[in-house]
């Protein structure tokens, strides 16, 4: 139980925000997108990439379309200052890709960080000073004219040091960091005096942007703080409004699809949500939510698996097997009742509709995952999910009553094992349950012709405990011949058969629900042969051994030898 009282935590009251317009909005277009990975992400890592591992990070940021990336923070250290020299001399950056860097509203650093530029195509620049109260009164004892002197003349230094260095293309960012903590009315007058020192126009925009450095509030005033300064800000036709959302609340996705809404037009993350202690706003979510909603992110996650390895490899971070989109677990259904809902969506999905499969917002094949996973069997799991991967991966179209009846096999297993099944660990059941060779009655062969009146006789040699016999039957078909030569009573209710694989060579699988006259109810036997008759035959003497099975042993001893003595009094071998 929680000792202290809550009280000692502050309530964020709602903005005083009129006729609030973000409720109202839907995302029509994917943001402006601008990759934190290497900086944000790379301080927040308990070991920090090396060169290496940055570079790879790089290379795959470039493959799926970032074209804004925040390489580092130059004048923190030499190997952060090394690595963007690196990009640069190494003419590793494409042409139509900024790089970003981040500064501290500090003379000697933002010296340091242009330094680390020269000769940079496309370059953002990016200044930061904390605002809100507390930093201003515990960290900096400044009020609010000294803090944004602070920020006015990092901006202006900013244009003297751009000025020596004509040939890059510079874009000004600035934010006021800890915004979510800051007075709104202060945060616009800082903002509005950087960007008074920088003089951005409509073709030559400045990025303003709005951090939840920690996100203290739920994602609707976040929100509303968002929209507050897109309505306020003065040169609003001249700049960028971004946000780079935090998730202490675990709202940073929700936060910042709003903010979207509130006239954010660029957006700061990292892959997977990596970041400062609970991560920044996950991109890779940001951006599949988007193209779940019919708008194409701009971004290419077709390979998520691949994206998903190399970030953990030069992150050194799991990815949860719940995450959206990329977890192993994502795709798949354990609950029986969604296994089989997504069985019959799959059945009926048409390569060029809206994809309307039941329980998977995302079709996999789109991310580079395959369907492998879609289903898996344990004990919460149903008839769906086992028809699922017995129909996907070994060709049997089970009927519904038999898909009831084999549950119960798989159910048996799995609640004395408490493990999940593999759809190998299925067949191998179904093969023990109806398909198993060990049995008191075996196939040998057979033979059919037809009388001069058209009727079916057949007959068969079988093994019964080991003893060979020949019953001989006569009927309407072969299989009614071959059931009236067992003699033994048995009852065919229901019959069908499919071709289990494609092609002239194809398996035929032939499925019959039975019953005798010493047993209540029915069961099935399935056979499976190259030839239909045969695996007819297989299917009845499969339902056979398993209806012999579940009686007492005093009656399968009689009825055992009931088939040997009907044997010798069978009719003339054929």
């Amino acid at each position: 139980m929680l000792t202290n009282p809550a009280s000692k935590y502050r309530y964020e009251a709602p903005i005083n925000l009129p006729n609030r317009a973000w409720v109202n909005q839907t995302i029509e277009e994917s943001p402006i997108w601008l990759s934190t990975d290497l900086r944000d992400g790379n301080q927040a890592l308990i070991e920090p990439m090396d060169i290496t591992r940055k570079l790879r990070l790089f290379n795959l940021l470039i493959r799926i379309g970032f074209k804004e990336i925040e390489v580092g923070f130059p004048s923190a250290s030499q190997t952060e200052f090394d690595f963007v020299r690196h990009l640069i001399e190494q003419q590793l950056i494409p042409d139509n890709v900024a790089i970003q860097v981040l500064t501290p509203a500090r003379s000697q650093l933002i010296r340091r960080t242009f330094e680390s530029l020269r000769g940079a195509k496309n370059a953002i620049v990016h200044l930061y000073n904390a605002t809100s109260p507390v930093f201003r009164r515990t960290v900096f004892g400044l009020d609010r004219a000294g803090t944004i002197n602070l920020a006015t003349g990092a901006a202006t230094l900013f244009n003297e040091l751009a000025a020596q260095q004509p040939n890059t293309n510079w874009q000004f960012q600035y934010s006021p960091e800890t915004f979510t903590a800051t007075e709104l009315d202060f945060a616009v007058d800082i903002c509005d005096a950087v960007l008074d020192v920088w003089q951005p126009t409509p073709q030559h925009k400045a990025i303003i942007n709005l951090p939840a450095t920690v996100e203290v509030s739920t994602p609707n005033i976040f929100a509303d703080q968002v929209e507050w300064m897109h309505r306020n800000l003065r040169r609003r036709d001249s700049l960028i409004l971004c946000v780079h959302t935090h998730n202490d609340r675990g709202c940073g996705i929700a936060a910042a699809e709003m903010a979207q809404m509130a006239g954010a037009e660029r957006v700061e993350g990292c892959l997977f949500g990596n970041g400062e202690r609970t991560g920044n706003v996950d991109l890779v979510t940001l951006a599949l939510n988007l193209y779940t909603q019919g708008i194409h992110p701009g971004l290419d996650f077709s390979n998520i698996n691949e994206v998903a390895r190399i970030a953990t490899e030069c992150t050194q971070l799991p990815i949860h097997p719940r995450h959206p989109y990329v977890g192993d677990l994502v795709f798949t259904a354990f609950s029986g009742s969604h296994q089989d809902a997504i069985r019959k969506g799959f059945a009926v999905q048409e390569p060029d509709k809206i994809w309307e499969v039941p329980y998977l917002p995302l079709d996999p094949a789109d991310v580079g995952r395959t369907y492998e996973s879609v289903v898996r069997v344990n004990s919460q799991s149903g008839k769906g999910g086992i028809t699922f991967l017995l129909e996907r991966d070994f060709g049997l179209a089970l009927p519904r009553r038999l898909q009831i009846e084999f549950s119960r096999v798989v159910q048996r297993v799995m609640d004395t094992t408490g493990k999940e099944l593999s759809s190998q660990d299925l067949w191998q059941l179904f093969e023990q349950e109806y398909l198993h060779r060990e049995t008191a009655l075996r196939y040998v062969s057979h033979q059919v012709y037809t009388t001069d009146d058209s009727t079916q006789m057949l007959s068969a040699k079988l093994e019964v405990n080991g003893e060979m016999i020949e019953i001989c039957g006569k009927g309407n078909g072969p299989i009614d011949a071959f059931v009236n030569a067992l003699g033994i009573g048995v009852q065919i209710f229901h019959y069908e058969e499919h071709s289990r694989n494609l092609g002239s060579n194809a398996d035929a699988v032939a499925y019959v629900e039975m019953s005798t006259d010493f047993m209540t109810g029915s069961l099935y036997g399935v056979g499976i042969n190259s030839n239909i008759v045969t695996a007819s035959i297989l299917a009845i003497i499969s339902g056979v051994n398993r209806i012999i099975k579940s009686v007492d042993t005093l009656v399968q001893i009689e009825q055992l030898m009931k088939l040997k003595d009907y044997a010798s009094k069978a009719l003339p071998k054929i």
